[in-house]
């Protein structure tokens, strides 16, 4: 039954609507879900709402409400609602991350389990539904449709890490979703750069994640340009464990460790430009 079916409208629109979809890079909608329900399990675990997360000031409720807001938010711009949200630097951005939360008061953890899963999947459908063409106006600067996935992306890895080692729990992170996280990475990080280390300073990195990805950042005079491909050449080449990788770049974790326990290699002709990278950005 159902051979020698010819095509009808039926399979045009299949085809437009996996057209659709193509707006954001493949497994970064099925991650971004995951990535969520994840996050939910770990609260819906009887998790200690009042448990303070290891080195924040937060404790497990107050991160998993910002995470909530913050999913709601990026919801909002995926769907061309876009909200003021700080003017982009760290210290504006913490001070509307705490404005948020004193005028959002749910701390339990079932509600705001079903608000990260809910928003996460309002996100990833408004960009699967829109075009990679177009862009989006975030708190850090005008992003395409896949870089905004890739930033909701990454910041509930970092705060699902935090949410994790604070609950005593695996992890949601591993090289595939880190993977994914690039674009947003690469965008941001010349606006990032932390002008007190890059002053002045001349440099071409390699960076390469085991297993895949690498990218190139050049520093010319102390501008700082960020390539999806490393240059040739390079002064210093970083080859770095991904989750490594991924923990460094949102300040959850330094460098001397992963060094000690060979999860990052250093080769070419300046190897000592390689513990300065870290210093060259300030967390997203």
């Amino acid at each position: 039954m159902g051979r020698g079916r010819r095509g009808g409208a039926n399979d045009v629109d299949a085809v437009a609507g996996q057209d659709a979809r193509r707006a954001l890079p493949d497994g970064l909608g099925t991650a971004i879900r995951e990535t969520a329900e994840e996050i939910a399990a770990l609260l819906r675990a009887d998790a200690d709402m009042e448990r303070r997360i290891p080195g924040a000031e937060w404790n497990v409720g107050e991160a998993a409400a910002h995470l909530g807001l913050a999913n709601e938010l990026m919801a909002h711009i995926a769907a061309g609602r876009p909200r003021p949200y700080g003017d982009g630097t760290p210290q504006s951005l913490a001070g509307a991350n705490e404005r948020s939360l004193a005028e959002f008061g749910e701390r339990r953890a079932e509600p705001l389990a079903e608000m990260i899963v809910e928003h996460a999947d309002a996100c990833a459908r408004a960009l699967e539904e829109g075009t990679p063409e177009g862009s989006v106006d975030t708190p850090l600067g005008t992003m395409s449709p896949p870089e905004l996935g890739a930033y909701l992306l990454t910041h509930m890895l970092g705060h699902g890490y935090d949410l994790a080692r604070a609950l005593g729990r695996p992890h949601m992170l591993d090289r595939a979703r880190v993977g994914l996280t690039l674009p947003f990475l690469l965008r941001v990080m010349p606006r990032v750069a932390e002008p007190r280390n890059t002053a002045g300073m001349n440099a071409r990195y390699a960076v390469r994640l085991w297993g895949g990805g690498a990218f190139g950042v050049t520093l010319a005079d102390g501008a700082v340009t960020v390539d999806e491909r490393p240059p040739a050449g390079p002064d210093c080449t970083i080859s770095i464990e991904p989750v490594t990788f991924l923990l460094m770049a949102l300040g959850r974790q330094g460098q001397a460790g992963p060094i000690l326990r060979g999860r990052i290699l250093v080769r070419g002709r300046k190897p000592w430009l390689a513990p300065r990278f870290p210093g060259l950005f300030t967390a997203p």
